[in-house]
């Protein structure tokens, strides 16, 4: 047994905390090893070589500042998670290691003849349920398709576009998908495919996912805003993804805009969601642009100098942005990452999304503030299902406010 203090214990600490800190990154030199964990250079490089010996991390040349130097990255062998996001209108399965590699994915789009349903049964008459039962079975394929030994992997993470009780493992009623209101979706998968799965709402990965891959890296303070059928934020605060007691944090799209205004799906009136989200905004164009129409189709019309849904978009970033400016005045992020399709209208949006924190946001929190889009498109809460899983796995990115971020 180690005694605290010990030379022992704190070799093991140090290793841990070079392991910690490549498991973040992805790769890194030793040289930025030594500097993201404060370790000497010649600790870093004797803690390396007996990973390496171990088998726990690979060591590449490369070459940094026009210097030789050598890359360390876990070892992708050392453990498999899988990734499963569900939508509305799309299933995705992606199957990863704690390297950070994404070894195989696959979307599969839903017609409108298919429900996202969380079993095989449904009383809508024509509707094909496409819902746990589909997601085990393109996990299934994915596993065969990689040829990864199923005893190594760790576990599944999984999103919903709803709010999830962490306690119970229960999904909201103002969940996004028909059907799926008290369904305990991380239990039932986990029979199906005998692994452990481990659950989340869809904003929280998008969260975890810009702040492992995307926008959101070397940040330890940022919100992940996405707009779409719905509005939720996933906050991440000291490097350490926040949900509060009950899972209901950054449930940004229940704060009240206007007491007299529509009602919303959760009960009250003038919701921020009322205004922002898909159902509510894109009946605004059907006099001028007819039915059927979509986001996609909006920000697409709208970078074409479309009047009408420029001026919809631009709507709907201020409103937006009286919900950021909140947050910020709440929490001070330094980031802010907006996901949805409405972001890939890029300055279209997030110009007006500005506009209003620099007018409602305490002046010193806007002045820290930076707004960007989504650097993961809709792959996010895909990639942060991912993250989710290595969560489990014990990865310092989500669980560890000490470990240092690499900048």
């Amino acid at each position: 047994m180690e005694t605290p203090g010990s030379q022992s214990s704190l070799h093991r600490a140090n290793l841990e905390r070079v392991v910690r800190a490549v498991r973040r990154a992805g790769s890194l030199t030793q040289a930025e090893i030594a500097r993201t964990t404060g370790l000497s250079a010649a600790t870093v490089s004797n803690i390396v070589r007996e990973l390496r010996d171990q088998g726990k991390v690979q060591v590449t040349p490369t070459s940094a500042g026009g210097r030789r130097a050598r890359s360390v990255s876990l070892n992708g062998d050392a453990g498999i998670v899988i990734g499963v996001a569900v939508g509305r209108t799309h299933l995705r399965v992606a199957v990863g290691n704690q390297a950070h590699q994404v070894l195989a994915e696959e979307v599969e789009s839903l017609g409108p003849d298919r429900e996202v349903l969380p079993g095989p049964a449904t009383d809508r008459p024509g509707a094909i349920p496409y819902g746990l039962d589909r997601a085990a079975e393109l996990v299934e394929r994915l596993i065969e398709k990689t040829g990864v030994d199923r005893t190594r992997i760790s576990g599944v993470g999984l999103g919903v576009p709803g709010p999830v009780d962490v306690v119970t493992g229960t999904v909201g009623p103002t969940v996004g998908l028909p059907g799926w209101a008290d369904a305990r979706p991380a239990e039932d998968l986990g029979v199906r495919l005998g692994l452990p799965v481990h659950l989340d709402n869809d904003a929280n990965l998008g969260a975890l996912g810009e702040l492992v891959w995307g926008s959101g890296r070397g940040v330890r303070d940022l919100a992940y805003v996405k707009v779409a059928d719905g509005v939720g934020a996933g906050l991440v605060i000291g490097g350490r993804l926040h949900r509060g007691p009950g899972g209901t944090a950054g449930e940004i799209g229940h704060l009240t805009l206007d007491e007299s205004g529509p009602v919303c799906r959760c009960g009250n009136r003038g919701c921020l969601e009322t205004f922002t989200a898909d159902r509510h905004v894109l009946p605004l164009l059907r006099a001028t642009h007819g039915d059927g129409l979509t986001t996609a189709a909006v920000v697409r019309l709208a970078r074409d100098g479309d009047p009408g849904c420029r001026r919809v978009i631009a709507d709907v970033g201020r409103h937006i942005g009286i919900g950021v400016a909140s947050l910020c005045n709440l929490l001070n992020p330094s980031r802010i990452v907006l996901g949805g399709d409405l972001a890939e209208a890029g300055e279209l949006l997030i110009g007006p999304v500005r506009e209003a924190v620099g007018r409602y946001a305490v002046p010193s929190a806007a002045r820290q503030l930076t707004i960007l889009p989504g650097a993961l498109g809709d792959r996010a809460e895909l990639l942060g299902a991912l993250a989710l899983a290595l969560d489990a796995m014990g990865d310092p990115t989500l669980t560890d406010p000490s470990v240092p971020v690499n900048p």
